[in-house]
């Protein structure tokens, strides 16, 4: 069902004004705080890439070594950027969609800061050396209770909004924002829990490690995307989701799938059979929610009697990468994780490309269109530039395409290698000189696109975008449809806030 309500009434509009100026600072502490961690997380990306075909570049700097910058890329991607980003959206969605002010914007500026300098001091953590080593865990020990304390303060006021929302009905967004809200502690704090504090055996913590893999791209990060996308589809183009009955299909598809993935990485070893051929299955059938996803938002964006062209609206363009990368995911799981494939993969830069199409092909995406359309209702100015927004879309879309290409299929062949009886496995595991190359140079045109979005991102925060009633268009001239939705243009929200 659409989001839109009531869009022509001047209370509801004042409502919609009142809602954003509430979340002005904390919506934009969360989202200029994670493009910033992005672009660091881009050049460290670059940098681990770099060493693996140039190994002495910084090699008299303890560190910079090509581990501990690798495990900082990925952490500080996952927990800087990602989670950032899905906070930013999870407050403001819940808000528009329950109908409340913010009340409780200092508490979350507080958690903000607090989750900031967490991440600060993991970052440092990890380069001193004091990291875990362990992939998406990362950071030294004592640094994810205060992360999960942090989670909480934000959280708490998203969710009591939804507790006490007026009667009626429930969107399919709110879905998804409710179970993301409440999958991320129980993945998190299990997680940590049963490998850093219980006593356990060290392969069933490597198992844990390998859930929570795949339960935070399943359970937390894939929820918020899909969440983004249904409600700016039906709010862009003015037409309810093309069907809510498969929305909340592949939403239960997803619940009841995406627990189970995660341990398929884990084949062959000593623990019970069961557990890797379940997340591989579970992999294996995200394929289903994923089409059923993208399908029903590309239905509702692409329409017969849509008369403006939806290339336009920046958001949508990036929602429709999303989607694309969903469906991508979907079908890369199905090729890459059967059990026969999984011979070929599991030790190999395969899962590599697989979480840089989940986090940035599919999620970011997804991020990057709400940010596009929240950003000018929150700072009531518009971007200052199409170019800057094109490049931004264009060379983020090439560059994931080339470290999804060159990571998978070279994985693949890296892995076909390693099983080679004639070969020894070292020279196969090691030799990723060639796919490095390739890699390094994606990490520079993402870094280019993401120098570009924060600069663009800090000059409206500073509120020293466009003062304009026409929204900025990613090509094209400005006609009566706003690619903004059928709320209105800038004009419209000042009016509401004068």
């Amino acid at each position: 069902m659409s989001s839109n309500v009531n869009n022509s009434d001047p209370k509801d509009a004042k409502l919609r004004a009142d809602i954003d100026r509430s979340l002005r600072h904390p919506v934009m502490f969360f989202f200029t705080s994670g493009a910033l961690w992005l672009f660091v997380a881009v050049l460290l990306g670059f940098l681990g890439s770099l060493k693996n075909h140039a190994p002495g570049v910084l090699a008299d700097c303890s560190w910079f070594t090509t581990g501990r910058v690798q495990l900082a890329h990925t952490n500080i991607l996952i927990y800087g950027w990602a989670c950032q980003a899905a906070f930013g959206a999870i407050i403001w969605l819940m808000s528009r969609l329950t109908r409340k002010e913010c009340k409780n914007a200092v508490l979350i500026l507080v958690a903000g800061h607090i989750w900031n300098i967490a991440i600060t001091v993991g970052l440092l953590g990890i380069l001193w050396g004091g990291s875990t080593g362990i992939s998406w865990m990362g950071f030294p020990t004592f640094v994810w209770p205060v992360l999960l304390l942090s989670y909480f303060l934000f959280a708490a006021g998203s969710i009591v909004q939804f507790m006490v929302r007026e009667p009626g009905h429930v969107y399919i967004s709110q879905w998804y924002l409710v179970a993301a809200l409440i999958a991320f502690p129980w993945i998190f704090g299990s997680a940590h829990l049963f490998v850093f504090v219980f006593d356990g055996h060290p392969l069933m913590k490597a198992a844990v490690s390998e859930w929570y893999h795949g339960a935070l791209t399943y359970l937390f990060f894939t929820p918020v995307g899909v969440a983004c996308a249904y409600y700016l589809a039906p709010k862009v183009t003015g037409r309810p989701v093309y069907s809510y009955h498969l929305a909340m299909f592949g939403f239960w598809a997803l619940m009841v799938i995406g627990p189970w993935a995660g341990m398929q990485k884990l084949l062959g070893a000593p623990i019970p059979k069961f557990l890797p051929f379940a997340g591989a299955a579970a992999t294996i059938l995200f394929l289903i929610p994923a089409l059923t996803v993208a399908v029903n938002v590309l239905k509702t964006i692409f329409h017969e009697d849509n008369e403006m062209d939806v290339n336009q609206s920046p958001s949508l363009r990036f929602t429709i990468g999303g989607m694309v990368g969903m469906l991508l995911m979907g079908f890369c799981g199905l090729l890459l994780f059967t059990s026969g494939a999984l011979r070929a993969t599991q030790f190999s830069l395969t899962g590599y490309g697989y979480d840089i199409l989940a986090i940035y092909g599919f999620f970011s995406l997804c991020a990057f269109g709400i940010i596009y359309f929240i950003v000018p209702r929150v700072t009531l100015r518009e971007w200052l530039s199409k170019r800057f927004i094109k490049w931004h879309f264009y060379l983020s879309l090439y560059a994931i395409a080339l470290i999804v290409i060159i990571s998978m299929g070279g994985g693949y062949m890296q892995g076909i290698a390693q099983n080679a009886p004639d070969k020894p496995w070292t020279d196969a595991a090691t030799r990723t000189e060639a796919y490095a190359v390739g890699t390094t140079l994606a990490w520079g045109f993402i870094a280019l696109a993401n120098f570009v979005f924060l600069c663009h991102l800090l000059l409206m925060w500073a509120r020293l975008g466009r003062r304009s009633t026409h929204p900025t268009l990613i090509g094209g001239e400005h006609h009566a449809g706003s690619p903004h939705g059928p709320e209105g243009d800038l004009e419209k929200i000042q009016a509401a806030n004068a």
